[in-house]
C-alpha cells in the first residue's frame, strides 16, 4: 500500500469502489461479464505520463482493480508500470471518472524517477495545502561574490540569533525575513543545481543570479542564466559590489537586456537588487524581493502527509555513519519514520536542523540532516517516506530490479537518428541544442542558423550557447533537458565524454557548418541517414618529444585509456584544440614496431602531417564507424 493511500485511508477518504463490467453485448473486448451500475466518480487530474499505482490512488481503487481493467483493454502492466494519458483517461472512464490533462513541467529520464514524480505531484486533491517555504539557489560567475553573499545572509539573518553564532553546513539552511522563513541551498554553482534535475529533482524555486557591478556579463553569468531558464524557475538578478569605485550598474543592467533579461525598470519581468555581499547594503531588498515572488509563485505544500524530499548532499561520519542532509519538499518528515533515499534505505534515529539543534520533525522546504540510512545515497535522489520497514525494503528491491532494466527503457537523451524518426512519425515538437564553438564571433552565425530551421510544427530551441570546448556542466544540462549536444570546431574534454556516454548524451562534432544546418535540418524532417559515426579508440599523453634529424619528431607516450593502433587516425589536440589530425604513421614500443598499444604502456607516435609536438599534448585515437542506412 503507499503512503498517500495509506493517509487517505487513515483520513477517511479513498473509499474502494467495484470494477465496472462491460456490457453482455460487448465482446470485443474479451469474454462476457456481467455490468455492475456504478455512480459518477467526478473529474480526476491525470498528466500525461502516471504510474499505474498513482492512477489507482487517484481513483481511490485498489491497484489490482485498476490492473484489470487495463487488463480488459488489451493492456498488460504492473503497479510500477508508466501509462500515457490516453490509456489513464479510457480506464478512468471505466470507472465513470471525468479525466482531465494536467500537464507535467519535467519529463523524469527513469522509470522510478516517473514514479516518484507523480507522488510528487499527487497532493491528495481533499488535502488542505498550505503556504511553504521557498528554496532559492545561487548562481553565477566565479569571483562574482556567490559564496559571499551567501555567507552575508547567514551571518546576519542567522548568527545574530544563536548562542556562539555556530552553524552547521548541511549543504542548505533556512533564515529569518520579517517572521517568514526562507531556504537556501548552500551549494552555489549551476552544476549543483543542474546535477539535481539531471536525477530527476527539482531542488529550487527561485534562481537568484549574481552578477559583480565591476566585470559585468561573464561567459559563465550567461551559463548560469541558461541553466536556471531551461529549469523553468523564476531569476532574481542581484547586481553585487556596488560599494566599489569601478562599479557600473546601469552597464550590467544594459547587458541583462542584450541577453533577453529584462529588468521591471525596462518593463520586464526580472527583479533586480543592487547590493554589496561585503556591507551587507542591498541584503533586506533580496530577502523581500524572494518572499514577493514567492508569493506570486504560490508555493504550497501538505505537511499531513508521509514525506518526499530530496538529498541535498551525503556523507559518511566516522562515529554516525552515513549522514545525509535531506530538503523536506512535501510532507512531514519524522524521527522514526522508514525512508527510501535512492537505493538507500533506512529508519530515522536522529534529525538535525542547520544550526545542530536535534529536532523531532522536518515541514515542507525545511532542510535537515538524518542519521540512520543503510548507505550512502547520491546527491539528487529522492527521498520518499513509508510506514513500515518491509514496505520500504520492497520498494528498493523493485527499484534495483528496475536499475538492471533500465537500458531497455531508460527516456536517456535522444540520439539525431531518433530525432529524425521522430519527426517522420510527427511525433516530436521541439528539437533542444546545446551549442559549443571554438571562438565567441561563431556562436551567433551557428544559433541564427540552426533557429531559421524552425518551423510552425517544429521548433529548434537552443538552450546554451557559447565558446569554448564541450564540458561536464554541458552534458549535465544535456541530461536534465533531453537535449543534443553540437560542437563546431570543438572537442569534447575527457570527462565530459565519459560522462556522455555513461547518460546516453549524444555529442555531434562539425568542422563545416553546412554539414551541422543540413543533417539539423534533416532531423526535423525525418529524412536524416548518416553514413557512419566517430568512435573514440584511446587517448595517449606525450611525456617526451625526440627529434630524428631530417626524419622529423616523435612523440614518446604514455598510453592513458583505450588504445593506439597503427595507420588508424589520430588527432593531437593541445589545450583541448585540435593542431593536427592524420593516420598513425609509426608506432613502436622501444625499438620495435608495434600493431597497436594498450592503456598502461609507453610507444613512440607520429602523426602524418604533424611536427609541433609538446609535453602534455594529448593524442586521441578515432575511427569511423559505419551505420546502416
Amino acid at each position: 500500500m503507499s503512503p498517500q493511500r495509506r493517509y487517505a485511508s487513515r483520513s477517511g477518504g479513498g473509499k474502494r469502489r467495484s470494477g465496472p463490467r462491460r456490457s453482455a453485448e460487448d465482446t470485443s473486448q474479451g469474454p462476457v461479464v456481467q455490468e455492475v451500475a456504478r455512480p459518477p466518480g467526478g473529474p480526476v487530474h491525470v498528466p500525461d505520463t502516471i504510474a499505474v499505482s498513482e492512477l489507482a490512488s487517484r481513483l481511490g481503487l485498489s491497484g489490482i482493480e485498476v490492473i484489470k481493467q487495463l487488463m480488459r483493454n488489451g493492456v498488460m502492466a504492473s503497479l510500477t508500470q508508466v501509462v500515457d494519458f490516453d490509456t489513464a483517461a479510457l480506464v478512468a472512464r471505466d470507472f465513470n471518472f471525468q479525466p482531465v490533462r494536467k500537464a507535467v513541467a519535467e519529463k523524469p529520464h527513469d522509470l522510478h524517477a516517473v514514479h516518484e514524480q507523480a507522488q510528487l505531484e499527487s497532493m491528495e486533491e481533499t488535502a488542505t495545502l498550505v503556504p511553504r517555504p521557498p528554496v532559492v539557489t545561487i548562481l553565477g560567475h566565479v569571483d562574482h561574490g556567490k559564496t559571499t553573499l551567501l555567507d552575508a545572509i547567514r551571518k546576519t539573518k542567522v548568527a545574530e540569533g544563536e548562542a556562539g553564532g555556530i552553524t552547521q553546513h548541511i549543504g542548505a539552511y533556512q533564515v529569518m525575513e520579517r517572521g517568514r522563513p526562507i531556504t537556501f541551498l548552500d551549494t552555489p554553482g549551476h552544476a549543483a543545481f543542474t546535477a539535481m534535475r539531471a536525477r530527476g529533482a527539482r531542488g529550487a524555486d527561485i534562481a537568484v543570479l549574481v552578477v559583480a557591478a565591476d566585470d559585468g556579463i561573464m561567459p559563465q553569468t550567461i551559463e548560469a542564466m541558461d541553466h536556471a531558464r531551461a529549469a523553468g524557475v523564476p531569476i532574481i538578478v542581484a547586481i553585487n559590489k556596488v560599494d566599489k569605485p569601478e562599479a557600473d550598474v546601469n552597464r550590467v543592467k544594459t547587458q541583462l537586456t542584450e541577453h533577453s533579461l529584462v529588468l521591471e525598470e525596462f518593463g520586464g519581468q526580472v527583479i533586480g537588487v543592487p547590493l554589496s555581499a561585503k556591507t551587507g547594503q542591498g541584503i533586506s531588498d533580496l530577502l523581500d524581493n524572494i518572499l514577493v515572488v514567492a508569493e506570486v509563485a504560490e508555493l504550497k505544500a501538505n505537511p499531513n502527509r508521509p514525506a518526499l524530499g530530496v538529498i541535498v548532499e551525503a556523507h559518511v561520519d566516522r562515529h554516525r555513519g552515513p549522514v545525509a542532509s535531506i530538503l523536506v519538499q512535501n510532507g512531514t518528515l519524522h524521527v522514526g519514520d522508514t525512508i527510501v533515499a535512492g537505493e538507500a534505505w533506512g529508519r530515522i534515529k536522529a534529525l538535525y536542523d542547520d544550526a545542530g539543534r536535534r529536532v523531532r520533525e522536518a515541514p515542507p522546504s525545511m532542510p535537515v540532516e538524518a542519521l540512520g540510512l543503510s548507505t550512502l545515497p547520491q546527491a539528487g535522489d529522492s527521498v520518499v517516506a513509508f510506514a513500515d520497514d518491509k514496505e520500504a525494503r520492497e520498494f528498493v528491491q523493485k527499484r534495483q530490479r528496475e536499475r538492471e532494466l533500465r537500458p531497455a527503457y531508460v527516456a536517456r537523451a535522444p540520439i539525431l537518428e531518433e530525432l529524425a524518426q521522430q519527426a517522420g512519425a510527427a511525433q516530436m515538437r521541439e528539437l533542444p541544442l546545446i551549442i559549443k564553438t571554438d571562438v565567441q564571433g561563431s556562436i551567433e552565425p551557428v544559433k541564427n542558423a540552426v533557429e531559421r530551421l524552425s518551423t510552425p510544427d517544429t521548433r529548434v530551441r537552443v538552450l546554451h550557447a557559447a565558446a569554448g570546448s564541450i564540458n561536464e556542466s554541458d552534458i549535465l544540462l544535456a541530461v536534465a533537458s533531453h537535449a543534443l549536444v553540437v560542437g563546431f570546431n570543438v572537442q569534447p574534454q575527457q570527462g565530459a565524454r565519459s560522462m556522455a556516454a555513461a547518460e546516453g548524451v549524444e555529442i555531434r562534432v562539425y568542422s563545416i557548418i553546412y554539414n551541422l544546418v543540413d543533417e539539423i535540418e534533416a532531423a526535423l524532417k525525418g529524412m536524416l541517414t548518416p553514413a557512419s559515426k566517430e568512435v573514440v579508440d584511446g587517448h595517449a599523453e606525450v611525456r617526451a618529444v625526440f627529434t630524428l634529424g631530417k626524419r622529423g619528431k616523435v612523440a614518446g607516450c604514455y598510453v592513458t585509456d583505450g588504445k593506439i593502433v597503427r595507420n588508424g587516425q589520430a588527432r593531437l589536440k593541445r589545450g583541448g584544440k585540435v593542431i593536427a589530425e592524420g593516420p598513425v604513421e609509426s608506432l613502436k614500443r622501444f625499438k620495435d614496431d608495434a600493431r597497436e598499444v594498450t592503456t598502461g604502456l609507453e610507444c613512440g607516435i607520429t602523426i602524418a602531417g604533424a611536427n609541433d609536438y609538446a609535453v602534455g599534448d594529448i593524442i586521441e585515437a578515432f575511427r569511423m564507424q559505419q551505420v546502416p542506412r
